[in-house]
């Protein structure tokens, strides 16, 4: 089942996170929506975590690591 996210074009953010420009916004939000119809469940957090680590705030292995708390086994 396909359940809409929260875009906001005109604040520039996805489910609440700021993004910096509309073109990266909607970038996301496509592959979001594409990966959301093979059951994936976006998060205010996972989604900021894109962010940060996609504007280089957060390392690749500090990404790895916070998502492993989140999702890991």
């Amino acid at each position: 089942m396909y359940n809409e996210i929260e875009i906001d074009r005109e604040n520039l953010t996805l489910l609440g996170v700021k993004f910096s420009d509309l073109s990266k916004l909607e970038n996301t939000a496509n592959a979001i929506g594409s990966n959301m119809f093979e059951g994936f469940e976006p998060t205010k957090e996972l989604i900021q975590l894109y962010v940060d680590w996609s504007s280089g705030i957060i390392t690749d292995s500090e990404l790895l690591k916070k998502l492993y708390a989140i999702h890991g086994k």
